[in-house]
């Protein structure tokens, strides 16, 4: 099968890709990317700019998309920046694919998204779900982590204090609230875009620990 990727640069994304290229059941993997990637021989890798994404690329049609992209408010540096990577990006990669005649979509979504949420981050996640629902995608999977635990390339304080406590009392705390390691959302991504089961589907962070 084709894969379309996005996100691959992202801790959650980067074992997605990794993975993708090491099974055999794919045979193809476009990696949307903003920066050089590793050749191999299974990877198409094209330069783009998320905000001028060509409508006529032909690595829109795929047999199913897995979506990575996201960012913090730290980084993103306000509510408007944020949206537009983790809801305006995701939602017209969407768009371009269901259009190219992609039938399924997977995003790597977040534990409480909810468009009525009263917090932002969740909120916006909610809200990408709902919108998502309405594009006609054959087969469409929300999975949603709860705490993600991997090593990145920038240390997040607060996480890594969180982390901490959640780690220490792992054996005592119930599924949905343990750490959600990388490497296990990545595969529950690539399973449920390799299965493209028919409709909508979550994946909740107790099976993801």
């Amino acid at each position: 099968m084709k894969l379309l990727l996005a996100g691959v640069t992202g801790l959650v994304g980067g074992h997605v890709l990794r993975l993708a290229l090491e099974d055999a059941r794919v045979s193809t993997v476009v990696a949307l990317a903003r920066k050089p990637l590793p050749a191999h021989p299974k990877l198409i890798a094209p330069f783009i700019d998320f905000d001028a994404l060509a409508p006529d690329a032909t690595w829109w049609r795929s047999d199913a998309v897995i979506c990575a992209l996201g960012t913090t408010m730290k980084v993103a540096g306000s509510q408007a920046a944020f949206r537009k990577v983790d809801c305006d990006y995701p939602l017209v990669l969407a768009r371009l694919a269901r259009a190219a005649g992609t039938p399924a979509y997977v995003l790597n979504s977040a534990a409480g998204a909810n468009p009525a949420s009263r917090f932002f981050y969740n909120r916006v996640k909610g809200e990408l779900e709902r919108e998502l629902a309405t594009l006609g995608f054959a087969s469409l999977t929300h999975v949603r982590p709860g705490l993600i635990g991997g090593e990145r390339e920038t240390v997040r304080a607060g996480e890594a204090a969180l982390a901490l406590v959640l780690g220490t009392l792992a054996p005592v705390l119930p599924r949905r609230w343990r750490i959600n390691p990388a490497q296990r959302i990545a595969q529950a991504l690539l399973e449920a875009a390799i299965a493209a089961a028919p409709g909508v589907h979550v994946v909740t962070s107790d099976h993801l620990s």
